[in-house]
């Protein structure tokens, strides 16, 4: 007997339907017989540890929490790195970020990415537009090296900004944004990051995570992993019903123990991307009179503060279990009026982060699922 004839054995032991010849302490015993366990043992944990090296890593990127409305963290991109702050948006599935041929006063406000600058960048000459719920973007795709929380993603389309219309990214704290998303809502030429670092076997688990925090530090958006410390009880799986956004069927909101919207079940996205929650604007309506939300001059909802204890809880039934959103998840506190989260304009209803900070998410591609806990 020869080590490639043990190896096969003690590999086949999995794979293929192979029956090994030894087991437990029979191998080692006819190995040591043979004169080659140490030999076998030493060769074998080398290969265990390159096999390691190459399985991916789990990686924390901190987010900074700009008033409960913006969720950001820095990247870099290009050789030497230029760093950039962006949105990690599952409701889009592109990188771009401003760059140098943007003279619009949205770029020139922020940090523009100078491609003359990286010995990494290539063109790759082809377009890119992206529309946003609110706010457009204009540019060029071109591939450069992006590290992400530590992990160097090589060969990485990157877009860069030409035009930033409007007034949307001027007023907005980060730079550019990263999308979450599926390869299907990609432009065009474009290749989601987190897909790049899935071929690349970069992250330990084809997943990431998200938690949100209300005000203050301690957001974190985990690569790869999933971090009990940020939610209680089980985690909770939805399965992905469409492979674009992030979408899954909602079964119905309830008040009360009453239906107030999506009474015969809707689907619904988890975006990151979104501030608020967003649905068809006959159901928020229902949802916005059920919590007391009265309409103000610009158009908002919202109430007294002082009546803040004795509002509801509005409650999302997601696969067979209820999420509830408290009055002061759902509200945000201005001067002593409270604002309600819940906003209409859309037919598909957007999860967005006044629902993400209430439950810490896990977006799994590997299972094509969604993950939700009680956050912490």
């Amino acid at each position: 007997i020869c080590i490639s004839q043990v190896r096969k054995l003690l590999l086949g032991l999995g794979v293929g339907g192979v029956i090994p010849l030894y087991k437990g302490n029979t191998l080692r015993k006819a190995l040591k017989e043979h004169g080659l366990l140490g030999d076998f043992l030493k060769k074998h944990q080398v290969e265990l540890s390159r096999k390691r090296s190459h399985s991916g890593v789990v990686a924390n990127e901190a987010l900074t929490n700009y008033l409960d409305v913006q969720y950001f963290g820095k990247i870099q991109i290009g050789t030497p790195p230029q760093e950039f702050t962006v949105v990690f948006d599952t409701g889009s599935s592109d990188l771009w970020v401003p760059s140098i041929y943007c003279k619009n006063k949205a770029c020139k406000i922020h940090r523009r990415f100078d491609p003359t600058k990286s010995s990494t960048f290539q063109h790759m000459h082809k377009p890119l537009y992206i529309q946003y719920g609110t706010g457009s973007m204009q540019g060029v795709l071109g591939y450069d090296t992006v590290t992400v929380a530590g992990i160097v993603d090589t060969h990485q389309t990157v877009g860069l900004s030409t035009k930033e219309p409007g007034d949307v990214f001027v007023y907005s704290e980060f730079d550019g944004i990263l999308g979450m998303g599926y390869p299907n809502i990609a432009f065009p030429h474009s290749v989601p990051v987190f897909d790049n670092m899935m071929h690349k076997h970069l992250v330990a688990q084809d997943l990431f995570s998200v938690y949100m925090s209300r005000s203050g530090e301690g957001s974190m958006l985990t690569l790869g992993g999933i971090d009990s410390q940020y939610h209680t009880g089980d985690l909770h799986w939805v399965p992905v019903t469409v492979q674009g956004y992030w979408q899954f069927t909602l079964d119905r909101v309830t008040v009360d123990g009453k239906v107030v919207a999506c009474e015969r079940g809707c689907q619904a996205i988890l975006d990151t991307g979104t501030s608020l929650l967003i649905g068809p604007d006959s159901e928020i309506l229902h949802i916005q009179r059920a919590i007391g939300a009265s309409e103000g001059e610009y158009g908002e909802f919202g109430f007294s503060c002082k009546s803040l204890s004795s509002k509801p809880a509005v409650v999302f039934e997601i696969n067979g279990r209820k999420f509830p959103l408290s009055p002061s998840a759902y509200t945000n506190k201005d001067k002593g009026l409270c604002y309600s989260g819940f906003e209409g304009g859309s037919q598909l209803w957007i999860l967005g982060d006044v629902f993400i900070r209430a439950y810490y998410s896990v977006f799994d591609r590997a299972n094509n699922r969604l993950g939700l806990a009680t956050a912490i």
